[in-house]
């Protein structure tokens, strides 16, 4: 089920009418596609990932891309290919859940419009990961999407798990932005029952 909640499309970041990259995200990581100049051996090209920085290029050249990253990532889990003249660049998030709306500082900003429908994205994949046995493919909010890294601050499971997390959540002025969510009737079925327990 959570295939039906991976990225539907990459992302382009195009510069001078050329496309520099194409992107995509899930919950831990951003995904960077760089199509490669033909002719030039592999051994050619590098790639230095950083906690806050990627450079890539052939070597003996100028960097094509020397940029600062959006946010910062875990540089030990982050890693890149070469494969059918495509370099794929794998940045593992620190921040689980963070929405990232480029993967370069300043540069290629999804419009506000693309940037809510990648949260809206990435929060359903939260709850599909929380829930593994429930199925919210289909399902949709109608309003504001909360923030998937920090969701009313506590795991979604446990709200389900345990209702009193919610009134607790109400009592404390937290807003309960779950009512936001439009479920399918049978997760919604599911829910029930588990709430009963």
């Amino acid at each position: 089920m959570a295939e039906k909640l991976a990225p539907e499309k990459r992302h382009s970041f195009v510069q001078d009418g050329k496309t520099v990259f194409e992107w995509d995200q899930t919950l831990e990581e951003v995904n960077i596609y760089i199509n490669l100049p033909p002719n030039v051996p592999s051994k050619q090209f590098h790639c230095k990932i950083q906690s806050k920085h990627v450079e890539v290029g052939i070597k003996g050249n100028s960097p094509y891309l020397n940029h600062d990253l959006t946010c910062p990532v875990k540089t030990d889990s982050s890693f890149w290919t070469l494969e059918d003249d495509i370099m794929h660049i794998t940045l593992q998030k620190r921040d689980k859940g963070q929405t990232w709306a480029s993967p370069i500082l300043g540069e290629g900003q999804l419009d506000a419009y693309s940037s809510d429908l990648e949260q809206k994205r990435l929060m359903l994949q939260r709850f599909q990961e929380e829930n593994p046995g429930f199925d919210f493919s289909q399902a949709q909010f109608t309003g504001n999407c909360p923030d998937p890294r920090t969701f009313m601050g506590v795991c979604f499971a446990d709200l389900v798990k345990n209702p009193f997390t919610l009134i607790w959540a109400r009592e404390a002025n937290i807003p309960a932005q779950i009512s936001v969510l439009k479920l399918s009737s049978k997760t919604q079925a599911g829910l029930s029952e588990l709430m009963k327990l």
